[in-house]
């Protein structure tokens, strides 16, 4: 069990300006904080103290 708190930005697809609930998308993010992190780890979206999304690791890009 771990958690963090980490600010990131968030690239959407092309194309792409907003998702709504029930919509599944492929995004990059950008973490501010470097952490450790490894695919296949599940993680949330929080906006204003509210969860937003959630996802899974597909893939670690290099910076």
């Amino acid at each position: 069990f771990r958690t963090t708190d980490v600010t990131g930005i968030i690239k959407l697809p092309e194309g792409v300006e907003m998702v709504m609930p029930g919509d599944n998308v492929q995004m990059e993010i950008t973490l501010i904080t470097p952490i450790a992190i490894e695919e296949g780890l599940r993680f949330a979206i929080r906006e204003g103290g509210r969860t937003v999304g959630s996802g899974v690791v597909a893939k670690m890009l290099a910076d």
